[in-house]
């Protein structure tokens, strides 16, 4: 016989093996299973953020006065206002900061509603106006304040450009630490500073992020990262005091795709899991809620139908955003 053939008895007795062999495979996963199952979830941290402020961001709002802006938040479940600091059809102007700022937070204050956040053009101490920008915000209670765009100078590189703006962003952060505020800038989807996320940590990585950080736009980091946004998400946590909140949908055709900004629940920014990974990481501070669909923008209305349909819609975004931050035990 071959020496390869194994002889009758040892084939048997392979045989027999392999039967048995073949009975128990089909259980193991299935042990492997119950194994798993009877291991107990990892039980989620406490949520230690305190209570969340929602703010709603006034770029829709700018033909009301703060009085009625405020008046309009509150009326709709708002916790707070963050208004636009820019020259760029701003809620209030930087040149007259000053003075305005400190009334628009009194409006506010006396709607019940707070001013934690605003959005500026900021890009350092040499933008006009920005000491006395964020001196005024400072005094009247702001913590947390957006940053203007940056864009990169390709004559430089990716690496030149962001070498470029970490001397002016220091400069920054230290007035920040001085007054107590907390300056951040927006990853918006993009070829600018920001768009690809990983570009903030290289900008941001050796400072302080009680200082100068992130505002995180979860719907331009799905916009960008389509699925791999958790993964910078947790790369930028540290840096991440503030957040922005909207969902988008895409419009698409051959070789093309455009974004169409959508009520919350009606686009594809997966808020269960983000909310999720928030609760997890501790992410807190206020979020602004940003209402950029139509009728609120590229909807000819006139004011009066403004006023009409704008609190029910802001109002029904703002009570979504609440039931998945129940669901996801985020207060």
């Amino acid at each position: 016989m071959h020496p390869s053939i194994p002889a009758p008895e040892s084939r048997r007795h392979f045989v027999s093996r392999l039967a048995a062999v073949g009975a128990v495979l089909p259980l193991a996963p299935l042990a492997a299973a119950e194994g798993r199952k009877k291991e107990p979830a990892a039980p989620l941290p406490a949520w230690k953020g305190g209570k969340t402020q929602l703010h709603v961001f006034s770029k829709p709002l700018h033909w009301m006065s703060w009085a009625d802006t405020a008046a309009m938040v509150k009326a709709a479940g708002g916790d707070g206002v963050d208004f636009t600091v820019r020259n760029a059809q701003g809620h209030v102007l930087p040149e007259k900061v000053t003075e305005d700022l400190p009334r628009a937070v009194e409006a506010c204050q006396a709607a019940g509603v707070k001013v934690e956040m605003i959005t500026t053009e900021i890009q350092g101490l040499q933008t006009p106006h920005a000491e006395k920008l964020l001196r005024t915000a400072a005094k009247v209670g702001v913590k947390y304040y957006r940053l203007g765009f940056f864009h990169y100078d390709f004559s430089k590189g990716v690496k030149g450009s962001l070498d470029a703006l970490r001397p002016q962003l220091r400069e920054l952060a230290a007035l920040n630490q001085s007054l107590g505020l907390h300056g951040a800038i927006q990853n918006h989807a993009g070829p600018r500073v920001g768009g690809p996320m990983w570009d903030l940590y290289e900008l941001l990585k050796d400072t302080d992020p009680r200082w100068l950080g992130v505002q995180f736009d979860i719907r331009h980091a799905v916009a960008e990262a389509g699925q791999s946004w958790p993964i910078t998400l947790r790369l930028l946590a540290p840096w991440i005091r503030c957040t922005d909140i909207k969902d988008f949908r895409w419009e698409q055709g051959p070789g093309k795709a455009a974004i169409d900004n959508v009520p919350l629940g009606q686009g594809i920014v997966p808020y269960a899991a983000y909310l999720r990974l928030v609760r997890e990481l501790q992410l807190a501070g206020p979020m602004s809620l940003h209402l950029e669909y139509p009728p609120f923008e590229r909807a000819p209305l006139s004011e009066a139908d403004k006023r009409k349909h704008f609190p029910a819609l802001m109002r029904q975004d703002l009570d979504t955003l609440k039931g998945w931050m129940a669901q996801a035990g985020v207060s």
